[in-house]
C-alpha cells in the first residue's frame, strides 16, 4: 500500500514536521507537493518529496531530537556541498542552518549497497577512488579527529550514566598508548567522511547501464587522520587482512609497515568509538534498537585487536 500523501494532508507528527520544512522552500510555495517516507535513517526522518513541474525529486532530512549532540548541521553541509562540487555526491539545494534541514536531489535509478556488495571486488574499487578523491579535496571547516570522537563519547556516556563493560579501564589505557603513538607520529589530516555504512554507498540498480557511484550522508565528516577512514571501512566490512593489505595497496600505491600499523589500530579506534556512540544513544533514542547489544559487540571486536600480539609492534611502527 502506497504512503504517498499530498501536502496539507499532515495526520502525524512526523508529517506536520516535513510539511513544515517544505514550506520553508521559497520556491516550492503554491505548487502542488507529494511527500513518502524512506525506510532508514537512526538520527533522522527521510523522506522523498515530488514537486509539480520539476523533473527531478527531492531527499529531504529532517533533523531528529537529540541529534545535534552528534552531528554539526553547518559542517556536514558544507562536506556535502564539497562532495557535491568533486562529483561524488548529490546536490544540495536547500540548507536551513537554524535546525540543520536539508534538501538534496534524490538520486534516480541509484539503489543503497548492503554489506554483500562490499565483497565485489569492482566496489571495494569505486570506494577507494571515491575516498582518494574527496582526501585530495578541499579542507572542511571542522576538524574533529577519532580521538575527539571518542573522548566526546565517553564524556557524554558518563554524564548520561550509561553503561560502560567491565574491561573498559583497559580499554581506555590501551586506547591512550594507540592516541600517544598517533600524536608522537603526527596525524594526516585530510576531508574524511567518517560513517562508511552501507546504505551510504549508492549504485546504479540496472548493471546493464551502470552509473557511477556516489556517496550521501556526510552528517560526521571532518578533517579527520587518513588511515582512520580506511581503517574504519575496513571493519564496518569485515575485511580479513589478507584483503586489508591488498586494499591499502592499492589506496596508496604500497604496502608500507607503517600504514598497516595506522589501520591497524584505527580498527580498534573505530569499534571504541562506536561502541561508546551506541551505548550513548541507548540512553537518548526511544528508536526500535538494541544500541546497548551493539554497542557491547563492538567493544568486544575492539578487545580482540587490542589483545592482538602485534599491538606493542604496531605502536612502534608507526
Amino acid at each position: 500500500m502506497s504512503m504517498k500523501k499530498r501536502l496539507g494532508g499532515a495526520a502525524s507528527e512526523p508529517e506536520r514536521r516535513l510539511e513544515e520544512a517544505v514550506g520553508r522552500v521559497a520556491a516550492w510555495r503554491g505548487r502542488e507537493i507529494d511527500y513518502t517516507p524512506l525506510v532508514g535513517g537512526l538520527m533522522n526522518q527521510n523522506w522523498v518529496v515530488a514537486v509539480a513541474g520539476d523533473s527531478r525529486k527531492y531527499f529531504v532530512k529532517v533533523p531528529g531530537a537529540g541529534s545535534e549532540m552528534f552531528i554539526d548541521r553547518v559542517a556536514a553541509n558544507e562536506a556535502a556541498r564539497n562532495a557535491h562540487a568533486i562529483g561524488v555526491a548529490p546536490e544540495v539545494v536547500f540548507f536551513d542552518p537554524a535546525d540543520g534541514l536539508e534538501i538534496s536531489e534524490f538520486l534516480e535509478g541509484y539503489r543503497a549497497c548492503t554489506n554483500a556488495d562490499f565483497s565485489a571486488p569492482a566496489i571495494q574499487a569505486d570506494v577507494l577512488g571515491i575516498y582518494r578523491r574527496l582526501h585530495a579535496s578541499s579542507s572542511l571547516c571542522l576538524t574533529k579527529t577519532i580521538f575527539d570522537m571518542i573522548e566526546e563519547h565517553i564524556e557524554q556516556g558518563r554524564e548520561l550514566g550509561a553503561h560502560f563493560p567491565p574491561a573498559m579501564p583497559w580499554i581506555e589505557h590501551r586506547y591512550r598508548q594507540a592516541k600517544a603513538a598517533f600524536l608522537a607520529s603526527g596525524l594526516d589530516l585530510v576531508p574524511c567522511f567518517n560513517d562508511p555504512m552501507p546504505g551510504n554507498f549508492l549504485i546504479g540498480e540496472d548493471p546493464a547501464a551502470p552509473l557511477p557511484m556516489k556517496l550521501i550522508d556526510y552528517e560526521f565528516a571532518s578533517n579527520n587522520e587518513r588511515a582512520y577512514e580506511l581503517g574504519v571501512l575496513f571493519a564496518e566490512m569485515f575485511y580479513d587482512e589478507q584483503v586489508t593489505l591488498g586494499l591499502i595497496e592499492q589506496y596508496a600505491g604500497t604496502v608500507r609497515p607503517d600504514m598497516v600499523a595506522r589501520v591497524m589500530l584505527s580498527r580498534a579506534l573505530a569499534d571504541v568509538k562506536w561502541a561508546t556512540w551506541a551505548i550513548v544513544n541507548r540512553k537518548l533514542s526511544s528508536w526500535d534498537f538494541d544500541y546497548q547489544k551493539y554497542g557491547v559487540w563492538k567493544y568486544m571486536r575492539a578487545r580482540q585487536m587490542m589483545y592482538d600480539p602485534r599491538w606493542e609492534s604496531w605502536l612502534r611502527a608507526i
